[in-house]
C-alpha cells in the first residue's frame, strides 16, 4: 500500500508526502519544520520513515523548511546544482546531494525521476516517483507543459497537478500588470484551463488520482478550480489540496 498526502499546497507553501509501510520521502518543504511535523502528526504519518527531501526549485515556498527539518531528522536533501547555487545561504541544507535532470536515481525502495521543467528558476525540476510499480507525479510550478513533463505525466497513476490560477480572476484581479504577465507566462504557473488541456490530451490510461495543487490565494479558489475540472470525474478521482492543512491521505494499492 502506498500513501500520498499534500501536507501543504499553495503559493504560501508546498510539501508532498509519498511513502509505504516502511519508507517515505517529501517533495519540497516550503513551510516551517514545526508545521510539517504537526501536519504529519494530525494524519498519523511517522517522520521516522522519511529518508530524504527532494526540492523542486529554490523559491521560498518550496524550500524554507528543508534545512531545519533535514537536520532534525538527520536526512539528506536532494536538488539540482542550479537550485542549490540559487538558494539563500540560510536555506542551504547542511547535507545536500545532487540530482541530474533526466537521469533516474535509485533511492531504495524509490526510483526518482527528476524532470526538467519550464519555470522562472535555475534548473527547476518536477519529480515522478516510482514505488512498488506505482508512479506518482508532483507537477507544479509549470509555466507551460514541455515535452519532459508530458512524457512523465503519461506514466503516472496519481498526480499532484498545478491548478494555480483562474484566468479571469488573474487578469481582472489586483496584481500589478508585470506580475500578471509573469504568472501567465511560459515560465510562470499553470492555469485551471491549461491543467484541463494537459489531462485531456496527455493523461495515460493508468492515471486515476488527480490532486489539484499549488492554488493561488489571490487568483483562484478551491471551488473555482474544482468546477473547472469536475467534468473529468468520469476518468479521474479529482481531489483538492489545501493551503492551510494537510489533505486527506490517498491509499493506492
Amino acid at each position: 500500500m502506498i500513501e500520498i498526502c499534500a501536507l501543504a499546497s499553495g503559493s504560501n507553501g508546498n510539501c508532498y508526502y509519498i511513502g509505504n509501510k516502511e519508507d517515505a520521502i517529501l517533495i519540497d518543504a516550503g513551510i516551517n519544520c514545526k508545521q510539517i511535523l504537526v501536519r504529519m502528526k494530525t494524519k498519523g504519518l511517522d517522520p521516522a520513515k522519511i529518508r530524504g527531501i527532494f526540492i523542486t526549485h529554490e523559491h521560498n515556498d518550496h524550500v524554507c523548511g528543508a534545512r531545519v527539518l533535514a537536520k532534525k531528522l538527520d536526512i539528506p536533501v536532494y536538488m539540482t546544482k542550479g537550485t542549490y547555487q540559487s538558494l539563500y545561504l540560510t536555506n542551504q541544507p547542511l547535507a545536500v546531494r545532487f540530482v541530474q535532470p533526466g537521469q533516474p536515481m535509485m533511492f531504495h525502495p524509490f526510483i526518482i525521476h527528476p524532470v526538467l521543467k519550464n519555470h522562472d528558476a535555475t534548473e527547476p525540476t518536477s519529480f515522478r516517483i516510482e514505488l512498488q510499480g506505482i508512479s506518482i507525479g508532483v507537477f507544479t510550478d509549470i509555466g507551460s507543459p514541455c515535452p519532459n513533463v508530458i512524457a512523465h505525466l503519461t506514466a503516472c497513476h496519481a498526480l499532484f497537478l498545478e491548478t494555480n490560477y483562474d484566468e479571469k480572476m488573474l487578469w481582472e484581479g489586483s496584481y500589478p500588470y508585470h506580475l500578471k504577465q509573469r504568472v501567465a507566462s511560459d515560465v510562470g504557473h499553470l492555469s485551471n484551463i491549461q491543467a484541463v488541456s494537459l489531462l485531456t490530451d496527455y493523461a495515460g490510461p493508468a492515471l486515476k488520482w488527480v490532486l489539484l495543487s499549488h492554488l493561488s490565494g489571490e487568483n483562484n479558489t478551491p471551488e473555482v478550480a474544482y468546477n473547472a475540472l469536475k467534468h473529468l470525474e468520469d476518468r479521474f478521482h479529482i481531489l483538492l489540496t489545501s493551503r492551510r492543512e494537510a489533505s486527506e491521505i490517498i491509499e493506492i494499492s
